[in-house]
């Protein structure tokens, strides 16, 4: 593909601009130009961790189901029953292929506009969008009177993150969204701009989620950021996004997830609902669950200060490799090197000792038991 090509099918969000004008490093990602850092991943990480970060995660994938059979057909795809979810409920789950590897892991939301419409939205990986949308689409075929719709280019998302979102959130929207608990969602405005307000987020911090129309996102950045100005807000990008998410002990697809790994070795079991209920990979799946695994995702804590990448070999005390890294990186929190990864499973007990192989050099570690930080409450 030539340069001209290749430039054609990289995509900017709604906010591209203002990461440009602020003199943001960007690099596509995902197909999309995003914002790397715009200080430093540090400065943007710690914000999240004692204030606030606000994130433009517009390349996430955005799905619209509505219909009296939707939740059928999200039951049929998705590894967790959404039939029993109440408007403002938002489940994680995963969407696995017939052999029980993830295709992708998502948020499913279930709201209700004021008319009392009742549809499901579904966020999926903006690396997946593509794949998903093509896995969908047979089998939406044979519930004719659901309605599915991409609205991934006609929206924006923005997530706020950090200690001190309520203060800065309560400036913009009223009491009935800071009210949100945990893994909730609800429809309202933010100066008449409708969004979708979700208690979620992806960093380990407190945070909210907006997704709203592409054309309303730079005014509600700017809003959210002029709020969060005197407590210490900052535009976050993806550097100490990938970071934050590390230090919460959160998989990554393409890393700690992919077709060729199941739920369960991914240590997301809890995400597979296998009780009166069939869904694709269900069969697979019940194997899987019962069966042992050879490896198992685990965290790392390396011993020195030269951070394991992915593709490190993960090695027992004769040398031999007994699993690889699947990321790693420095914890800016922790003060130390942190790695995810997947560990012959008579090893993945916390307290065993491993060594990484860092480019020819030998870094002692530990397993230790996930997430790496967890936030005070």
């Amino acid at each position: 593909m030539s340069t001209a090509d290749r430039s054609e099918t990289v995509k900017e969000t709604a906010l591209t601009a203002w990461h440009v004008a602020q003199g943001a490093r960007m690099a596509e990602f995902a197909n999309y130009q995003m914002p790397i850092q715009y200080s430093s991943i540090v400065a943007e990480h710690q914000a999240t961790r004692t204030a606030a970060g606000v994130f433009d995660i517009s390349h996430m994938g955005r799905l619209r189901f509505e219909g009296d059979r939707a939740a059928e057909l999200l039951d049929h795809l998705l590894t967790r029953r959404v039939s029993d979810m109440v408007p403002g409920d938002v489940r994680y789950s995963m969407m696995c292929n017939e052999q029980g590897g993830i295709l992708d892991d998502v948020l499913v939301s279930k709201l209700e506009n004021n008319s009392g419409h009742m549809f499901f939205l579904l966020v999926v990986n903006a690396g997946n969008r593509a794949k998903i949308l093509q896995w969908i689409a047979p089998h939406v075929a044979d519930y004719p009177d659901v309605m599915f719709h991409d609205v991934s280019d006609a929206t924006a998302m923005i997530a706020v993150q950090g200690p001190r979102v309520q203060e800065i959130l309560g400036r913009l929207f009223p009491d009935k969204v800071l009210q949100l608990g945990y893994y909730k969602t609800t429809l309202c405005d933010q100066m008449q701009k409708p969004c979708v307000v979700s208690r979620t987020g992806y960093t380990g911090e407190d945070g909210f989620e907006l997704t709203l129309k592409a054309e309303d996102a730079p005014r509600v950045w700017e809003n959210v950021l002029l709020a969060g100005r005197e407590h210490g807000i900052l535009p976050v990008g993806l550097g100490a996004r990938d970071t934050l998410r590390l230090e919460a002990g959160m998989p990554l697809y393409g890393h700690e997830l992919s077709e060729e790994i199941d739920p369960y070795s991914a240590g997301l079991g809890f995400a597979v609902n296998l009780k009166d209920r069939d869904f694709l990979g269900r069969e697979a799946l019940e194997r899987s669950k019962a069966a042992s695994h050879a490896s198992m995702r685990v965290g790392l804590k390396l011993v020195g200060r030269r951070s394991a990448r992915e593709g490190a070999s993960l090695l027992d005390g004769d040398g031999r490799k007994v699993g690889e890294v699947t990321s790693g990186t420095y914890s800016p929190t922790l003060q130390c090197p942190i790695a995810m990864g997947y560990l012959r499973n008579e090893l993945a007990v916390p307290g065993t000792s491993v060594e990484v192989d860092i480019r020819g050099a030998k870094a002692d570690a530990e397993v230790v038991p996930l997430p790496f930080y967890r936030r005070s409450k």
